[in-house]
């Protein structure tokens, strides 16, 4: 039981670096293999405007392809099948204006059309690096239980599941693109993409996709966050995404006070849900 007391009290020691992450202790990132990218993805569309090789995926913006499609955007979605009707999760760098950090936007909406007449669910950050200069890990990982957001295998946010009615359900793909969002992307569409830099330029590379399919048989054993079988997170994982969310977070829809959070479940007494969450993992770990 000490040694529980004392774990436990590392959970809400802060970090006193705003400068880089405390350690992580587990990586999910390693579990998956990575993969070419026409091993587990496809065109669907602006052909004219990629090139593709065995390791790597460019991707850019210009006036032509404006037309058909500034936020850079990798999401888990199934409009496909439920257009005006689809579940998403957004991971998306929004655009910017000269000196000034680039925001990764994370969001999760449910049968939704992104039309406004949804509730968002954005969180959005500055992170601790560069995002131009060098390639990083993006994860989303997605269970039945939450949605964990994760940079450079950093978890950012956890999105747990409070109700069917909150949570993404239906099976869904792996998508990525860049396309101009000026109406609201850059400082909530005050700057407008400037076409006399095109082009835009997103690069992909080392793609990694792995899990169990809705119709998976039951043993079918997906990466999990973090090291617990039954999902959530470790203390330093906490530990880490506490830091990133005091240092670097920039927006939280759950402590925006014009908003509503009567439909959004996953706001109320979160701490306490962090903790309880924790604790039942804790001797979960210790039986296994």
């Amino acid at each position: 039981m000490p040694l529980f007391l004392s774990l436990l009290l590392i959970l809400w020691f802060p970090s006193t670096n705003a400068d880089w992450p405390p350690s992580l202790g587990y990586w999910p990132s390693s579990k998956l293999r990575p993969m070419s990218f026409y091993s587990g993805f496809r065109n669907l569309w602006g052909p004219n405007h990629q090139t593709v090789d065995q390791s790597s995926l460019t991707i850019w913006l210009d006036r032509t392809s404006a037309l058909i499609d500034r936020s850079i955007r990798s999401k888990l979605s199934n409009n496909e099948v439920h257009p005006g009707f689809h579940d998403e999760v957004d991971m998306e760098f929004l655009g910017t204006t000269f000196g000034k950090p680039y925001t990764l936007q994370t969001n999760v909406y449910i049968r939704g059309s992104g039309d406004g007449k949804i509730i968002g669910r954005e969180m959005k950050f500055h992170l601790w690096f560069d995002p131009t200069t060098d390639f990083h890990h993006y994860i989303i990982l997605w269970s039945p239980k939450e949605v964990v957001f994760l940079v450079d295998d950093v978890p950012i946010r956890r999105y747990p599941r409070k109700s069917d009615a909150t949570f993404p359900l239906r099976p869904m793909w792996v998508n990525g693109s860049i396309w101009d969002a000026s109406s609201w992307a850059t400082e909530d569409g005050k700057y407008k993409a400037d076409y006399r830099y095109q082009p835009f330029v997103a690069k992909y590379t080392n793609f990694k996709a792995g899990g169990c399919s809705a119709y998976a048989p039951a043993w079918c054993c997906p990466v999990s966050a973090s090291p617990f079988r039954a999902g959530g997170l470790t203390m330093q994982q906490y530990r880490a995404m506490r830091w990133v969310q005091r240092y670097h977070t920039v927006y939280d829809y759950c402590r925006d006070p014009k908003r509503s959070h009567a439909l959004t479940p996953e706001c109320w007494s979160e701490s306490k849900y962090l903790t309880n969450s924790w604790i039942k993992n804790f001797f979960q770990l210790l039986c296994d």
